[in-house]
Order: C-alpha cells, then sequence, then structure tokens
C-alpha cells in the first residue's frame, strides 16, 4: 500500500478542504480559531505536512458545514478515475 500522504486522494481530500473553507468566506485563521488550534494547524493540513485524524477530519467538516460521509464518498470515487 503506498503512503496517502501525497496521494491523488490526499490532494483531492485537500482540495475539497480548501475550496469548501474558502465558499464559506473562511479564513484559515478563523477556522483554526473555532478548532481552538493555531493557524499553523490549518496551514500544515491544508499544505499537506500533515494528515487529519478521523477525529480532527469531523471536526473540520462540522466547521466548514459540510457533510463528511458525502465529502469520503468523493474522494474514494476519485480512486476509481
Amino acid at each position: 500500500m503506498p503512503r496517502s500522504l501525497r496521494s491523488p486522494r490526499q490532494r483531492r481530500l485537500l482540495k475539497e478542504l480548501i475550496a469548501a473553507r474558502k465558499s464559506k468566506g473562511l479564513t484559515q485563521s478563523q477556522v483554526a480559531e473555532v478548532l481552538g488550534r493555531p493557524q499553523s494547524f490549518v496551514a500544515k493540513y491544508e499544505g499537506g505536512e500533515r494528515r487529519l485524524d478521523v477525529i480532527e477530519f469531523l471536526d473540520v467538516t462540522e466547521v466548514l458545514d459540510i457533510d463528511p460521509c458525502g465529502l469520503l464518498a468523493l474522494v474514494r470515487r476519485s480512486r476509481d478515475q
């Protein structure tokens, strides 16, 4: 199994999270503030320097008001393409 940090699916996930944040008009700092984390936390996962664990992923999708299951299904489908 190849490493996933820079995989096409990981990049797709990050692209979708970034797009969702921007479509809500939120900055990295605003997302980080709601999460109770430093801005660098958001910058690092958006930049692909770190992964989100499952709980962090759920917290981020809640802040961005997006369906985590729908996002995962989208990323899963991108594997088949």
